[in-house]
């Protein structure tokens, strides 16, 4: 049996809903469109971390001496980062701030500056400023004993993902 209108319905409830899925689809493109106005940084991205406390927070792309750090964790409140991590509030560019946990992005081969007051920085090995160098680089695993005699130091990151970076006094 039919009944007289019941196409006219079943069309109109289907219009209903393919207009608010459209609807849905152009909200979340544009809200995703702001989010990367903002300059905001996602877990796994790399920064150039700021100088100076009014510095903004800078993306850069992983594989640029000027990375040293990669994102491992982020927050609007204040969190303590695992041990592994610096905790660092990011100025963004949009005017707010974020709290990141960051992990090394040390590169083999390359120099850095480190003190308690300042950000390790991305040096050149002969500088006087270079005070380690990373003579080797293991991704994957946290374990001390993966570094050879060539190297006096490390520093582990033992939460994911894993790493070992291999350290010794730069030559000058």
């Amino acid at each position: 049996m039919k009944f007289p209108g019941a196409r006219l319905l079943a069309r109109v409830l289907l219009a209903l809903v393919a207009v608010a899925a459209v609807i849905v689809t152009v909200v979340g493109c544009s809200s995703a469109k702001e989010d990367s106005k903002s300059g905001s940084a996602k877990v796994g991205d790399c920064i150039i971390k700021g100088a100076s406390a009014d510095a903004k927070t800078e993306t850069a792309d992983c594989s640029s001496d000027k990375a040293v750090y990669k994102i491992a964790q982020t927050s609007d409140k204040k969190v303590d980062c695992a041990t592994d991590y610096t905790g660092y509030q990011a100025n963004l560019a949009d005017g707010g701030s974020a709290y990141l946990c960051l992990a090394p992005n040390f590169k083999q081969g390359s120099c850095y500056n480190e003190t308690s007051s300042t950000a390790v920085k991305n040096v050149d090995c002969g500088s006087t400023e270079a005070t380690f160098k990373v003579v080797k680089r293991i991704d994957g695993e946290a374990d001390e004993l993966l570094c050879g005699a060539e190297a006096d130091s490390f520093r582990l990151i033992s939460e994911a993902p894993k790493a070992t970076f291999c350290l010794a006094k730069p030559k000058a």
